[in-house]
């Protein structure tokens, strides 16, 4: 049975490591921050000049001044700090940035990434995605496998315009988990399957070319 947005949110989190400074895209990533292990340190970070960003709010805690960079009331911290998005851009463009995970629409297996537009559809823009993938440290990307119409996400060559290319270092879509070696030396690897999802059924619904590297 194929992943759900939490049990996709809750598979991310396994990717954050203690002291890492992360950022969170919008979407299904934000639940990300619901699901750090207890005890371990992770700082999030966000565009629009914040560092150490705490969980989404109770309603009765909703401060509408207080937002992340898709612009959904979170909380603070007794950590927190707040800055210019100017220091922000900083902090991911020089590199200091751990993770960032990041949803799309469109991957191949050398780790293009398509997540910010669709032709002929009104978009606010590219956001900071396109600085994220440049300058930090390692992508992942959480995704449904395919479109609504059933058509692969995980593709051979991306059809959308890109935010980057050979950036996402693995991905992770409702159906299982595949590495992607973004210098192109090591083809990409399928390496977990979500709970009762077939090695068939992941093969017929990826067009992109991988190795099976099941653990």
């Amino acid at each position: 049975m194929p992943w759900s947005r939490d049990q996709l949110a809750q598979r991310a989190a396994k990717e954050l490591r203690d002291g890492f400074y992360v950022n969170l895209g919008i979407g299904i990533p934000t639940l990300v921050a619901n699901y750090i292990p207890e005890g371990m340190e992770v700082t999030l970070q966000s565009e629009n000049g914040m560092l150490g960003m705490g969980p989404f709010p109770y309603d009765e805690d909703v401060d509408a001044d207080l937002i992340n960079a898709g612009k959904q009331t979170i909380t603070a911290l007794k950590k927190t700090s707040y800055f210019s998005s100017a220091d922000s851009f900083a902090m991911i463009r020089g590199g200091h940035i751990d993770l960032s995970i990041l949803g799309a629409m469109e991957v191949n297996d050398r780790g293009d990434l398509a997540n910010w537009m669709v032709p002929g559809k009104m978009v606010k823009g590219m956001g900071g995605a396109m600085d994220l993938v440049a300058g930090v440290k390692r992508v992942v990307v959480v995704m449904e496998h395919t479109s609504k119409d059933g058509a692969s996400k995980l593709l051979k060559k991306c059809t959308l315009p890109l935010t980057g290319v050979n950036v996402v270092d693995l991905v992770i879509t409702d159906l299982g988990v595949f590495e992607i070696d973004k210098h192109g030396s090591q083809p990409m690897k399928l390496i977990e399957l979500a709970d009762g999802v077939s090695l068939e059924e992941i093969t017929g619904k990826t067009e992109a070319s991988f190795v099976n590297a099941l653990r």
